[in-house]
């Protein structure tokens, strides 16, 4: 098959096309055809693409969110069949969809979103899998309460903006370029444009503040925080010591695959109820300039395998 990795570690620089052996499903694990593969640009970044368990795992197949098709499962998998429409995310430390075929633990996988393409399904799973968990799991987010997300037309941001909003919750949402409209229509009652305006520079307060950015901007996002509220951190921990300061908590987490919220998302977006913005697609035969593409446009980029 064809597959996008790296021989060594490194940036978009170490990515090539080549030939790659096609996987054999294990148990509990579904071969899929890759129609359409997301990609986070800070998974070349991530230790999980290069390493398991402290052993390099070189070469390296990128890309975890697929929307394909079952073409094999192993003999104990009752639940999807050859044929079946599924999309899913792929565990960080496994090799990823990038490439003709990815095998795939049943457990990660649903079926695949009924009313729209591959593409949009793909740009679904680890976006909108990581805004439910911080959301719901972690924030507990509730009606009438004030929520701030930092990149709020990003992947995560986009969809965190909307299921805060359909949650009943006041959204606020900071973004870096000239996007503020489309934020509004995903349910952002506020958007700060961070270009001109300081986020914490209007006193406001929030209940939960959702950080896809990180850096000094997490550091910052204690002080917006009322006593007792929440933040969420999705790019690295938070600075020890900070939580107690401020007499909030403060939580960072790393994504999980999930059937039963990949189920829910498919509902949703079946339902018109989630949007889900695509930035660009390229063919896998150009997936290196797939990860150049970074800060383009808004939006999930998404790499189209044809077969």
């Amino acid at each position: 098959m064809t597959a996008l990795r790296a021989q060594h570690r490194g940036g978009p620089e170490v990515l090539v096309v080549e030939s790659a052996q096609v996987p054999v499903p294990g148990p509990g694990e579904v071969l899929v055809a890759v129609k359409a593969a997301a990609i986070t640009f800070d998974e070349l970044t991530w230790e999980e693409t290069w390493t398991r368990d402290g052993v390099s795992r070189t070469p390296s197949i990128v890309s975890h969110e697929v929307s394909g098709v079952v073409a094999e499962t192993a003999s104990d998998v009752t639940d999807f069949h050859s044929g079946d429409e599924v999309y899913g995310l792929i565990d960080f430390d496994r090799d990823g969809a990038a490439a003709d075929f990815v095998t795939v633990p049943a457990t990660g996988l649903a079926a695949k979103p009924a009313t729209v393409s591959h593409v949009v399904a793909a740009a679904l799973p680890l976006a909108g899998l990581t805004a439910l968990q911080a959301l719901v799991d972690h924030a507990a987010v509730r009606a009438g309460e004030r929520v701030l997300v930092h990149g709020g037309s990003g992947g995560v941001g986009a969809l965190a903006v909307q299921l805060a909003a359909q949650r009943g919750a006041e959204v606020t949402a900071t973004v870096r370029s000239d996007v503020a409209d489309l934020v509004r229509g995903f349910g952002a009652r506020h958007v700060i444009d961070t270009r001109s305006t300081d986020f914490d520079a209007s006193g406001a307060t929030y209940d939960v503040v959702l950080d896809t950015v990180g850096g000094e901007i997490s550091d910052r996002s204690f002080g917006v925080l009322r006593s007792g509220g929440r933040l969420i951190a999705l790019v690295a921990p938070p600075t020890p010591g900070k939580a107690e300061e401020y007499e909030v908590t403060a939580t960072f987490f790393i994504v999980t695959a999930n059937r039963d919220q990949l189920v829910e998302f498919a509902a949703l977006v079946d339902a018109g109820a989630l949007h889900v913005e695509i930035a660009q697609t390229f063919p896998l035969a150009q997936g290196k300039e797939a990860f150049e593409s970074r800060g383009r446009r808004p939006g999930k980029t998404v790499i189209v395998v044809p077969h």
